[in-house]
């Protein structure tokens, strides 16, 4: 008698799975990669320069590690890959670290065609096999690449590995990472009703969790076929305030420190004009929004790392809810091969 093969799992399932393994991943990923963030610092103490280059969720979360890089002291610049292929940096003695999960994405491949020349060329990458692990020195995530469409557990492992070279470069990684250890707080129905009935979301943060709402737009507008944008602070007051409504909602990341009461009044402008408004509060002092997730008082890359995860079960959560087959692409691919 044949035993019955499993059902294959749904796209819901598949960003699930990829979810229930990111913490696990994260620990060992730190552990695994300190020889290779070692070398990549000290590549970037020696040149002084560094280019962080991907695409899609990796170019968001190196928008993340922009700020962190910076703080350091390091002359740090971040560009789309593909417009790097487009308009080539000059040829200066730097670092140049690409970012991409599977290691193969056509402008990945087609950046690494080029000679070097002065430029030294380190990778992050999920992919052991791939062809950004067999072309320059990497850092490695723990665990393979991700099976599911949206990037979940590849974006907190990507984070990792820069917080592996911080670390090397001086910064204490110690607490961003611990902000990952406790399970994320409940999305509640407040919240995610609050947001159903929005046909436009807007992502908002400044510095690190600029970064962070960006890639939280792409990930959203994914899963849920809806339009999301993710916008700094700033650029949300220069003009992008006029399309808010009730069906335009403003999901707000919020972190301790300088930005905090920018952030406040931010929030208040928006909730007065009528659009719902959640807050991620690592702030502390969130005023009143149509929900709130409280998260321990953070700032900079350790608050980002405590609204990630959160912010991903928000994301999923909400798409789950908007879409019957979520996480199953109609249009893409998980490694895009075509420019």
């Amino acid at each position: 008698m044949s035993r019955m093969a499993n059902p294959p799992l749904s796209g819901l399932q598949k960003i699930e799975a990829e979810m229930a393994r990111m913490r696990g991943d994260a620990t060992e990923t730190f552990a695994a990669n300190q020889a290779m963030a070692a070398r990549v610092a000290a590549a970037i103490r020696d040149s002084g320069r560094l280019l962080l280059l991907g695409m899609g969720g990796s170019h968001w979360a190196n928008r993340t590690a922009h700020f962190a890089y910076r703080r350091l002291g390091v002359d740090v610049q971040t560009e789309v890959i593909s417009e790097a292929l487009l308009a080539p940096p000059p040829d200066l003695r730097r670092v140049a670290l690409l970012t991409s999960q599977s290691g193969d994405s056509v402008e990945i491949v087609k950046y690494l065609e080029w000679p070097a020349a002065h430029e030294q060329r380190f990778g992050l990458t999920l992919n052991p096999g791939g062809g950004l692990a067999r072309r320059a020195p990497c850092l490695i995530a723990a665990g393979g690449m991700e099976e599911a469409f949206a990037a979940t557990r590849s974006i907190v492992l990507t984070h990792v590995m820069h917080l592996a070279i911080l670390a090397a470069l001086g910064a204490d990684a110690v607490a961003a990472l611990a902000q990952l250890a406790p399970a994320e707080p409940p999305i509640g129905e407040d919240i995610l009703g609050a947001l159903d009935d929005c046909q436009t979301l807007i992502f908002t943060g400044r510095a690190e969790l600029a970064g962070l709402a960006e890639s939280a737009a792409l990930a959203f507008t994914e899963l849920s076929r809806r339009p999301a944008l993710g916008l700094d602070g700033g650029q949300l007051r220069h003009g992008p305030l006029e399309m808010l409504s009730a069906q335009t909602g403003v999901v707000a990341l919020t972190s301790a420190g300088a930005a905090s009461e920018l952030d406040a009044a931010l929030i208040e402008t928006c909730r007065k004009t009528g659009a719902p408004v959640v807050v991620f509060d690592a702030a502390g002092q969130a005023p009143a929004a149509a929900g709130r997730v409280t998260l321990p008082t953070a700032d900079g890359y350790a608050a980002a790392m405590a609204i990630l995860p959160p912010l991903l079960r928000l994301i999923v959560s909400l798409a789950a809810r908007l879409v019957p087959n979520v996480g199953e692409p109609l249009r893409c691919s998980k490694v895009t091969l075509d420019l």
